[in-house]
């Protein structure tokens, strides 16, 4: 008999439709859907020729001779920046690519033509320094348009980058540079954030004095304080282009040549080096851009609101909206600072029509007051998105209600680091939303769930979400390790592609992504989603942020414990401990009622803002931490331990 899966036990009966005028002015259309599912691969062959401009056209889609290492687009040649770039100048050179903001206040206002000079200038100064077809270059930097630059000059002269998210330490970058054996280093001197000079140019010391693959570092003046240069390998950016041609020859690429190396964060082991191509990401990068989020690119300014050192930042700042000819806003800061209005003056000062963001923003946010965003015209706003995580309905509600004016559709959208794009998402103007839920695999995409055993659950059921054909964007191995990539993806479940996530389909045929698998709890021997007991918990008017994990329990093998965070002004009483317990128990069910509710003032998050529930549960077993170099506040993890010894202690 087949395991049944995970519980389907939170229901949702809310639902959207598309407004009539959205929907009578998108760019998706259900025959998108019609045409897909007749023939996948002949949809993909399409949006390449549509949207790429190749050099030589590709006259084979799909090479699958050789699973789970699919090619895309194998005769196929193209150069990502002349898509990017050249190909807009002569039709809209003085259009706007990037409009950026520096945390301290400063702005740069940055056109196609201005782009894609720089780039060239860049990538001319990359072949001056020896680097060539075929070479890796780390990027580590925080969130300046050199970024964007680096990245394309790469794609421009077919160097393979690898970006490093700019809050990581030395340690990260000696492990991802040394396992990609990077040629060259570009970094800044500092990055600001809070206030503060991130050392980033240090940390690049550090590593450096470790990584002998590092023949160069191309270091970008942006905070100016003191830094050591060494002679003969250290050259500052604005030395390195002064004298360099604003035009530089593309290099030809094949459709399969990979194009980047982006490494998961690696909380739990080795970092897993993601390898992108090049045709066929961009075919990915592109289409989802448009369709997902309705670009529009004569009039809309578009925020994706991630940091480029992340795959969302790579795929929906960078290669997919100059891809579409789009304008974006790029932003330096933290949302927070120097008050909790940053984003809001943003979105105002700009007439931004589209922001992507996560949803623990949006659970900061609703924490910190509608009054922050009410201060601010946010009529402008049309289309609302979602990254990163399982959104809680209530934390969904409020970004319609509070940023949407209940008027933007909202697309929430779920894909990894390893799909290179958007998987599963409404299409806004075609699909009716409901909170909480991705909703179905976009076309070409085709995802089913599954119980242990590999076979599809009926509706109303959970299990465990696969990919079922292959697509252009997705990985192609991890990088020098071919064995790691056919384990981690495709030997669970044979033939499809197993991202490590939980899942539930409604009656209604709608996927519920509930997180990793990791993330599941077994509960008197039933497995209930984290997700959907954080949901209950951040449903309740006080609960701004809400984490659960599964505690060892002798009695029934697994007992919830949960870390809430409350909203401003709200008070961690026993009388609200047992209103919590309470209110999860009314929404799902007493099964599952935490066992224990810590209040605690933040939650242990990822650089990239997930919550690492590892060191929760490490808190909740009374274990030694873990590791907490990949966080950004790992101060927080001794305080809340220290707090549930204290309850436990009372207890």
């Amino acid at each position: 008999m087949s395991d049944p899966g995970i519980e389907n036990l939170l229901h949702e009966e809310r639902t959207f439709p598309p407004p009539d005028d959205f929907a009578a002015q998108a760019n998706a259309r259900q025959e998108l859907f019609t045409e897909a599912s007749a023939d996948f691969v002949g949809y993909w062959m399409r949006q390449a020729l549509e949207r790429i401009d190749w050099i030589t056209e590709p006259t084979v889609a799909l090479d699958d001779s050789n699973p789970p290492f699919f090619k895309w687009f194998t005769d196929g040649e193209l150069n990502i920046s002349v898509n990017c770039l050249d190909r807009h100048l002569a039709r809209g050179g003085d259009k706007v690519a990037y409009h950026w903001v520096g945390e301290p206040g400063d702005t740069r206002t940055i056109t196609y033509t201005e782009l894609s000079e720089e780039v060239n200038r860049f990538a001319n100064g990359l072949r001056s320094l020896g680097i060539e077809k075929g070479d890796r270059v780390a990027i580590y930097m925080g969130m300046v348009p050199e970024l964007a630059i680096a990245m394309l000059a790469c794609a421009r002269i077919g160097a393979a980058h690898s970006v490093i998210f700019g809050g990581f330490s030395a340690q990260s970058i000696i492990d991802r540079v040394d396992d990609a054996q990077a040629r060259m280093l570009i970094t800044c001197d500092g990055a600001w954030r809070r206030g503060g000079v991130v050392p980033l140019k240090e940390n690049c010391d550090i590593a450096m004095a470790s990584s002998p693959s590092i023949e160069h570092c191309v270091v970008v003046e942006r905070t100016g304080q003191g830094v050591d240069m060494q002679d003969g390998r250290d050259v500052w950016w604005h030395d390195l282009v002064a004298d360099q041609s604003p035009e530089c020859e593309p290099e030809v690429m094949n459709a399969e040549d990979l194009l980047y190396i982006l490494y998961t964060s690696g909380t739990t082991a080795k970092p897993k080096g993601i390898m992108h191509s090049t045709g066929g990401y961009l075919t990915g990068a592109a289409t989802t851009h448009s369709q997902v989020f309705d670009i529009k690119p004569h009039s809309d300014v578009y925020w994706c609101a991630a940091d480029i050192g992340w795959v969302t930042g790579h795929t929906y700042i960078v290669y997919g909206p100059l891809a579409n000819h789009t304008t974006s806003v790029m932003y330096e800061g933290t949302p927070d600072y120097p008050d909790k209005d940053r984003l809001w003056s943003i979105i105002a000062e700009y007439g931004v029509t589209i922001l992507y963001t996560a949803p623990t923003a949006i659970r900061a946010f609703m924490k910190w007051g509608s009054s922050y965003p009410d201060g601010h015209d946010l009529s402008s706003l049309r289309l609302l998105g979602t990254v990163g995580e399982p959104i809680n309905p209530e934390a969904w509600m409020w970004y319609h209600e509070h940023i949407g004016g209940r008027s933007c559709p909202i697309v929430d959208t779920w894909w990894q680091t390893e799909t290179g794009g958007i998987m599963i998402s409404p299409l806004p103007g075609v699909t009716a939303t409901k909170p909480g839920s991705a909703t179905n695999a976009i076309p070409g995409i085709t995802a089913e769930v599954v119980d242990m055993d590999g076979v599809p659950v009926p509706r109303g059921s959970g299990g465990f979400l696969t990919i079922t054909n292959p697509w252009p964007s997705m990985l192609r191995s991890i990088y020098g390790d071919d064995k790691r990539y056919v384990d981690t993806y495709w030997t669970r479940y044979p033939g499809r592609y197993f991202p490590g996530d939980g899942a539930k389909v409604d009656e209604d045929g709608y996927i519920w992504v509930l997180g990793r698998v990791d993330d599941v709890m077994n509960i008197s021997g039933h497995r209930i989603s984290t997700m959907e007991v954080e949901s209950a918990l951040v449903d309740h008017p006080a609960v701004a942020e809400a984490a659960v994990v599964g505690a060892t329990d002798d009695l029934t093998g697994q007992a919830i414990a949960a870390f809430v965070t409350l909203r401003g002004g709200v008070d961690g009483t026993d009388e609200l401990n047992d209103e919590l317990r309470d209110h999860v128990g009314v929404m799902i069910g007493a099964i599952a009622k935490p066992r224990s509710i810590i209040f605690t003032p933040d939650l242990p998050k990822t650089r990239s803002g997930k919550i690492m529930r590892r060191l929760l549960r490490d808190i909740s077993d009374h274990r030694e931490l873990g590791d907490v170099t990949t966080l950004a506040n790992a101060e927080i993890v001794q305080a809340i331990a220290d707090q549930a010894d204290a309850t436990h202690t009372d207890e």
